[in-house]
């Protein structure tokens, strides 16, 4: 089990420090958890209106963007978010992006992703699913990879600030606190647990409940 400590951080915990001098781009860095939801939803509603597909074809390709966004989550996470830099700057950039979080996890502002990087990930696979799809079948697809992002938002926001009561979130909480608390090379895949069984990101001991 979790220790009780775990699930209560302490008051450094949902600090919310200043990470630029320059003002702007400090409050670029912080965002109301509602911001990508007034952002994006609109978007994929937009995205899956396709008068030229059919509705099967709209669907085939809205749940492959769906997938291939848990694939980024996991891949991002694992590779990116936990790279160990050996230079000074390495390691700044490396704290801003993720290291933030894992020292003030409860941080209310920076719980879900800024759009200032958000949007340049959307632009991205907007770009490769364009170039490996072609432009029709590529809009029902992002709509499909943003929709697996708000979804992975709104877990993780959930995971910190709730106490979930159901077999499914206690799971998804207890390995979540696992890998902030425990053990930062191990479950990779917020949304997505198939991911860390697929690739044994997985701990060898996995907590009991809590």
């Amino acid at each position: 089990m979790i220790p009780d400590e775990l699930h209560r951080p302490p008051a450094e915990a949902a600090a919310s420090p200043r990470l630029f001098q320059n003002r702007w781009l400090d409050r670029l860095s912080r965002v109301h958890p509602s911001a990508p939801f007034l952002i994006y939803i609109p978007a994929v509603a937009a995205l899956l209106w396709q008068e030229k597909l059919p509705l099967n074809s709209v669907m085939l390709s809205f749940v492959s963007g769906y997938l291939l966004w848990t694939l980024v989550e996991y891949l991002g996470h694992r590779l990116l978010f936990h790279l160990r830099p050996a230079s000074a700057i390495g390691q700044r950039i490396q704290f801003l992006i993720h290291g933030v979080h894992h020292k003030h996890p409860c941080d209310p502002l920076r719980l879900v992703m800024p759009p200032i990087m958000s949007a340049p990930i959307m632009i991205a696979a907007f770009a490769a699913l364009r170039f490996t799809l072609g432009e029709a079948i590529a809009l029902p697809a992002l709509g499909g990879f943003i929709t697996g992002y708000l979804i992975y938002d709104a877990l993780h926001l959930y995971l910190h600030h709730a106490h979930p009561q159901t077999l499914i979130g206690r799971y998804l909480r207890r390995r979540h606190m696992h890998h902030h608390f425990r053990d930062d090379s191990t479950w990779f895949g917020v949304s997505a647990p198939w991911w860390d069984a697929l690739f044994a990101t997985r701990p060898s001991q996995m907590p009991g409940p809590g």
